[in-house]
């Protein structure tokens, strides 16, 4: 991906891993890269097309000091989560797609890294008050949020949860970028039509497909029933899902298959 300014903290401009004060370099040195690279491809030994992101995410969490992780695919309004290592993660990747806020939305929409070191206090939790309020009701204090993708377009997140405030070190943000470019590559590489799940069930990546193809028919169903454009609709549906404590996509798929319907307002 290319440099970018943000590349520090959850708001352009911020705090971010700095050179230490006694000037060691920032970065791994060749043999703990080596260790960050044999620790990955052991992670992923003997995986299947669509196991190496959820290998990855598990993979993350053991060379980092964070408690999760999550991928999602980037799309149009609302991310398609890939995988993710606990259900804390992917409760919080939900809660993302479903606000529509958050560092992972950020760094999707930006192409750069995006470090929220504190989402208690400060600048992090200002930028992204609601998300920030769902994060640390369940433990969780910072997010670091990395671009899937290459110089010229970004196709998701991985996205890592830490307990407790800080931000990733040089080395640490090295490795956090190691495991985001082997997610990119293993994600572009994969051929077209024969993205099948270990089990040979349906198509892996089509299925994520047909799961944002869903929301996109939701609103479409929502901008018929309301008369309003389809802004307005992925909005009600996100404020929808919000207020009764569920995923967008969740809503989405009731609104599809009839058992939701939106009303205009009297």
């Amino acid at each position: 991906m290319r440099p970018r300014d943000d590349d520090r903290h959850g708001e352009p401009g911020g705090d971010g891993p700095r050179p230490p004060a006694d000037g060691t370099e920032r970065y791994p040195d060749p043999a703990e890269r080596t260790l960050a690279a044999e620790a990955i491809a052991e992670g992923m030994g003997g995986a299947g097309p669509g196991e190496i992101p959820g290998r990855l995410c598990e993979v993350a969490v053991r060379l980092l000091p964070v408690t999760g992780a999550s991928a999602s695919l980037r799309g149009d309004g609302v991310p398609v989560q890939l995988c993710a290592s606990s259900d804390l993660a992917a409760y919080l990747s939900d809660v993302q797609a479903t606000l529509g806020e958050g560092p992972c939305l950020q760094a999707a929409e930006t192409g750069g890294p995006v470090l929220a070191r504190d989402l208690t206090t400060g600048p992090d939790a200002r930028r992204w008050p609601v998300y920030a309020q769902y994060a640390t009701a369940v433990g969780v204090r910072a997010v670091y949020a990395l671009p899937l993708g290459n110089d010229s377009v970004c196709v998701g997140t991985l996205d890592l949860y830490r307990d407790t405030p800080g931000t990733l070190t040089g080395p640490q943000l090295h490795t956090a970028r190691l495991v985001a470019a082997v997610m990119t590559v293993a994600l572009m590489a994969l051929p077209h039509g024969e993205e099948y799940d270990v089990q040979g069930g349906e198509p892996w990546l089509s299925g994520l497909a047909a799961g944002h193809d869903e929301v996109y028919r939701a609103v479409g169903m929502i901008m018929a029933q309301l008369g309003v454009g389809a802004d307005e609709a992925l909005a009600r549906l996100r404020a929808h899902a919000f207020a009764h404590g569920r995923t967008a996509h969740d809503v989405a798929r009731d609104v599809v298959t009839h058992r939701e319907r939106f009303e205009r307002d009297r």
